[in-house]
Formats: structure tokens, sequence, C-alpha cells
């Protein structure tokens, strides 16, 4: 993340030489995300989501998604061809980045009929953004420390004496783990809610639950908290289906939804096809 600008200039200075950066319309985005996701709730729990401001809201929060998700993949490339490394070696390679993943889902959701439920993940993400990038840039631009040199420093000074700055640190440190976990959580429901529409034969469904569990099968291969969230959700139906009573179909049928699984992991493992290149991390 780009440093605070120098805290020795103007306040008015200060100011325009950050909103003037990318990363304040990475930031903007995240803001903008939180708003409108915030703004639909709102309908959405007084059962207006299909009015007019409801739809715009819902769409302008994944048009603010592909956004920030976008500009953290141009910088990445950037960076790339700067430093003179190889770009990835095929379509593949670029698809195991994560940033792209997730850029990618948010222009499906855009042009896709509403599901509430794939908004809450890219919100919970913009919380933690929205949060680091105040910690780290907005505290020390508005109120620099005394007596330091550079925006650097400024921005390493003010997370250590800005009372907000250590609060801010706190909240993330304490709540991220757990917040990914719920993440993981939600991402692995959303696919059983979109199942369900494919199962219904709703509008475009049967092409989001294929393009929807390509993305968490990368997902599985690329986060802990995926793996996790998937193997607790297997021992709760082991322990169902295990339970005196249940019935010998239950479980063989439960068997079979274990080995197709299995064979699914197996057969859909990018690493086999890409070289065994490691995926490239999400870090907007």
């Amino acid at each position: 993340m780009a440093p605070a600008p120098n805290p020795n200039l103007p306040l008015q200075e200060r100011v325009l030489a950050l909103v003037q950066t990318l990363q304040f319309a990475w930031f903007a985005g995240h803001v903008t995300l939180l708003f409108t996701t915030f703004r639909y709730a709102l309908s959405w729990i007084r059962m207006n989501y299909y009015t007019r401001m409801a739809q715009f809201c819902y769409r302008t929060s994944f048009v603010a998604a592909a956004l920030t998700y976008g500009i953290v993949v141009y910088k990445t490339q950037r960076a790339r061809a700067k430093s003179g490394a190889k770009a990835p070696p095929s379509a593949l390679g670029l698809l195991s980045d994560e940033n792209v993943q997730y850029l990618l889902l948010a222009l499906v959701w855009l042009f896709s009929p509403q599901y509430p439920l794939a908004l809450l993940p890219y919100c919970v993400y913009s919380v933690f953004h929205f949060a680091t990038y105040t910690r780290a840039n907005l505290i020390p631009t508005i109120s620099p420390p005394k007596n330091v040199g550079d925006g650097a420093s400024a921005a390493a000074k003010v997370k250590t004496d800005s009372p907000l700055a250590a609060q801010i640190g706190a909240f993330v440190k304490e709540y991220y783990d757990a917040s990914m976990a719920v993440v993981s959580g939600l991402e692995i429901l959303l696919w059983f809610r979109v199942l369900f529409s494919a199962i219904l034969f709703q509008r475009r469904s049967w092409i989001l639950i294929v393009l929807y569990t390509a993305f968490l099968r990368a997902r599985f291969s690329q986060s802990t908290h995926i793996k996790n969230s998937f193997a607790q959700l297997g021992a709760r139906v082991d322990a169902l289906v295990g339970a005196q009573g249940t019935p010998p179909a239950a479980r063989q049928v439960w068997d079979g939804v274990k080995n197709a699984s299995r064979q699914f992991v197996d057969i859909t493992d990018v690493s086999k096809y890409i070289g065994g290149a490691g995926p490239a991390k999400k870090t907007s």
C-alpha cells in the first residue's frame, strides 16, 4: 500500500496528493460497495428489492467490486512488467490469481439475476480494506504526527501514536480470521442457493452453477478457510447420517456424494495443467 503524503505539506496539498492516487480509487470503490450494499439491505428488509433504487444499489455494488479488483489486477500486472518478470504461462495461470477470480465473479453477478447473498463476501472484504486504508493512509494524511520527515514514517508512527489507528489495528487483528471463516461459509451457502435455483430451472441458473462451481473449486485449492468449512460441513453430515435410525439409503447417497466430490476435486486439480505453479494470493 502506498505511503501517506508528506506530513510537512499543508492539509489541502496532502489531501489532493492522496486522492490523485490509484490506491484512493480502490478505496473509494470499497466505500461505494459498503454504502450501496447497506442501502440495498434496507430495501431487502422491506421486501422492496426490485424497486429502481434497490436494483441500482445492487448493480452498483458489483460495479464497485469489479473496480476494486480490477485495480489490483492492473497494478499487479504493471508491477510484473516493470520488474521484468514473465507473464503467467497460460490462461489457467492467470485465472489462478484470486483477484482475477473475484473480478470475474463480480462481473458474473453484475449481469445475473439478483442473489443478495452474493454481496456479503465482497462486503466483508471491503470492511477490512476500508479499515486498513483508513489506518495506513487517511489518518496520517488528515492528522499526521509531529516532527516526522516523510509519508512512510508518518504512517508508521501514526499506527503507534494514534488511538484510533490502534483501535482499528486491534479490530482487524481480532476479527480477521473469524471473518474469513464466515466468508468461506457464505460462499459455500451461496453454492447451495444457486443449486436450488438450477433445480427449479430459474433464469440463467444452470450457467451460474457451472461458473460458480469453477470459482468455488479454485477457492478450495487456495483457501484454508474454504477447506476447513467443507471439512466441518462433511463432519456434520457424517454425524447426521451415522446416527442411529438413519435409513441405509441415506448413508449410501451420502457416500456416493463424497466419492463423487473426491473424484471431482482430483480431476479439476489445476496444478496438473499449469506445471504445479502456486496460485497468486488475493491482495484486494
